[in-house]
């Protein structure tokens, strides 16, 4: 299938790219796009919109809780490994343009970090930076589920 987001990815595209390649969508197409060329690419390439504004797959609130996109996806495709629960609050909290995020980890400012370093290494290119940063991803979660295997879950932090 065609995802689209748009350019200029960090946490949570990234994050999101690398949770539908590996649970969602194994063949999964990815389109990086302006922000006004968005609805062309859904109707040109039939792509599923996803982290941008006015789509099911976004940013949400339920319960006084903030969510992000990564959220959103786990909620859509009924995802209900342990592991991926855990990272979602990692990714949560990562995400500087969400504020109110009341359950995000301590390992969110690295996460931020890394990402915003990973996105100047990949100097602008999407596709590049999704290749640098999907062994990250894939890093946190056997963390999450180290972490879950210890009967222990990540802690949590207010920003």
């Amino acid at each position: 299938m065609n995802w689209v987001t748009a350019e200029r990815a960090t946490v949570d595209r990234i994050a999101c790219s690398w949770l539908i390649k590996n649970f969602v969508d194994k063949d999964a197409q990815f389109y990086f796009v302006p922000l006004g060329n968005i609805q062309e690419t859904i109707e040109t390439r039939g792509a599923i919109p996803f982290d941008t504004p006015h789509v099911e797959l976004t940013h949400y609130s339920e319960n006084g809780k903030e969510y992000v996109t990564f959220d959103a996806i786990i909620k859509k495709y009924n995802l209900k490994d342990r592991a991926l629960i855990e990272l979602a609050k990692i990714v949560r909290g990562a995400d500087a343009k969400l504020s109110g995020v009341t359950d995000s980890a301590p390992e969110a400012r690295g996460l931020e970090a890394a990402a915003v370093g990973f996105r100047i290494l990949a100097s602008e290119d999407d596709h590049e930076n999704m290749r640098l940063q999907f062994p990250l991803y894939e890093a946190l979660y056997r963390y999450c589920q180290w972490i879950i295997e210890e009967g222990r879950e990540l802690e949590h932090s207010v920003r």
